[in-house]
């Protein structure tokens, strides 16, 4: 960015209109942050412009650029951010509890993050076409998974199970769950508990009648 750039930077975050009070760059930065989650999920990466943020956001393009470096410098803080939100909360649920307990939390630490950031989780389902620090979405399921995998190789061997077969089940759990999450993006109902109960019934009534050495009725 040129001198001439920066200093229209700060000329735009320090000008304010009649009657509105005057943002910090870093209140700057919070709002362009805003304005970019809510147009990415509305329309995408691709189809969102830079003159579209900047227009959202009431600020030049030079304040974007000084900001984020471009349009895919902010897409990769937006997914960042929402990255590290559900890993942390999916991270706490699993943290403590009996196997079923844990497995409760999971779903309705997930429902409700699609509850509480839908224009996040909607970003984060799309496939990313920018590199970012924290990956794809089918990266943070794997991570999730592999947590998963702990603990059902831990239950498996508890029960005489197979502990080898713990990867492939935390991959089903997590996909099962993962799923069921996008479908209640956009339907909503039944409630989000009500979800939450008929995914763990399934999930832990499934896993409790678990055959040792199953094998196929077909041929």
């Amino acid at each position: 960015m040129t001198s001439a750039e920066r200093s229209n930077v700060a000329s735009d975050e320090g000008r304010s209109k009649p009657g509105k009070t005057r943002m910090t760059g870093l209140q700057r930065r919070e709002q362009l942050i805003a304005v970019g989650e809510s147009l990415f999920a509305e329309r995408g990466f691709d189809a969102t412009t830079i003159e579209e943020l900047a227009l959202r956001a009431e600020v030049s393009k030079p304040v974007i650029y000084g900001h984020f470096g471009g349009k895919e410098g902010l897409y990769a803080v937006v997914v960042d951010r929402e990255t590290h939100d559900l890993l942390g909360r999916i991270t706490s649920a699993l943290s403590a509890g009996h196997p079923r307990v844990r497995l409760e939390q999971v779903a309705m630490a997930l429902l409700t993050y699609v509850e509480e950031r839908t224009d996040g989780f909607r970003i984060l389902v799309r496939a990313s076409p920018v590199a970012t620090s924290t990956g794809t979405f089918s990266g943070l399921l794997n991570d999730i998974a592999s947590q998963v995998e702990h603990i059902l190789a831990r239950e498996f061997h508890t029960r005489g199970y197979p502990p080898t077969m713990a990867p492939m089940y935390a991959q089903a759990l997590v996909g099962m769950v993962a799923l069921t999450a996008q479908w209640w993006l956009d339907e909503r109902v039944p409630a989000k508990k009500d979800v939450a109960a008929h995914l763990v019934n399934l999930c832990w009534n499934g896993l409790a009648h678990l055959e040792s050495a199953p094998r196929l009725r077909v041929t």
